[in-house]
């Protein structure tokens, strides 16, 4: 497989996590609509291992955030640098996250945000098994 992969960690506070989730489910069908094969995100339950550096840490967590951790799914590394550079200039995008990112009341804070692509290492999955 030749898949390529962009990951996340960001904060969010708590009491904005239903606003945020509404958000991401749009967001999530325009990176599709630009090649993504799948989207995830998931909230943070369980995030600390002894002798390891944590998300909390990283993103600096605030008592009343939550952790996000999110991974995109593209079938290349072409295919994500090209919606890389369309989604953020869809129309629709601007209008999605401007109530996430307004001063007033800072939901998402890309400052916090923790990103990066990756290239495969290792895939391992039930559906190769047997």
């Amino acid at each position: 497989m030749t898949n390529y992969i962009d990951g996340f960690v960001l904060p969010i506070p708590r009491i904005h996590l239903k606003e945020y989730k509404s958000v991401a489910e749009k967001v999530a069908e325009i990176w599709k609509e630009y090649g993504a094969l799948e989207y995830f995100e998931y909230v943070g339950e369980d995030l600390k291992l002894e002798g390891t550096r944590s998300f909390i840490d990283v993103v600096d967590l605030k008592e009343d955030e939550v952790i996000i951790f999110g991974w995109v799914i593209f079938p290349s590394k072409e295919i994500r640098d090209t919606a890389n550079k369309q989604v953020p200039t869809d129309s629709r995008m601007a209008e999605l996250v401007a109530p996430l990112t307004d001063p007033n009341k800072l939901i998402f804070d890309a400052e916090r945000m923790v990103y990066g692509g990756f290239q495969p290492l290792v895939q391992s999955n039930t559906s190769e098994v047997g």
